[in-house]
């Protein structure tokens, strides 16, 4: 039984660990198409925060932030094939939260879109 543990760590953490590692062949110099995929919606959301709080966010280069989610999940998906519980709190972060920032500020445009559509009146 042992075993079958072993097997399903490895096969779920080679997920994250083939992830990681096509992010840090198609890194580059200016963060690959990762960053380039995540700079419009990161722009959108340091906007509304910078609008609904009223705090300046300061300037982050994304490319920084994205060699950090290749190092947390490389190192957490190598502490979670070895059974520790960091390494499972480390691929959750750097999955699940960065996913949570994209998909709100979507969530956000979707809603302003339906209330834009509904000050729109239609005739047919």
């Amino acid at each position: 039984m042992g075993f079958v543990s072993f097997a399903g760590r490895v096969l779920f953490a080679s997920v994250f660990l083939l992830s990681a590692y096509q992010e840090f062949t198609e890194f580059g110099t200016d963060g690959g198409p990762a960053a380039k995929n995540l700079q419009p919606k990161f722009n959108s959301f340091t906007k509304n925060i910078s609008v609904h709080l009223g705090v300046v966010v300061p300037h982050v280069e994304l490319k920084h932030v994205i060699a950090a989610t290749i190092g947390l999940k490389g190192l957490g998906g190598l502490l979670f094939i070895v059974s520790s519980s960091f390494g499972a709190y480390l691929l959750v972060c750097t999955d699940l939260l960065l996913r949570c920032i994209v998909f709100l500020v979507v969530i956000y445009a979707f809603h302003l879109c339906q209330v834009y559509m509904a000050k729109i009146d239609f005739h047919i």
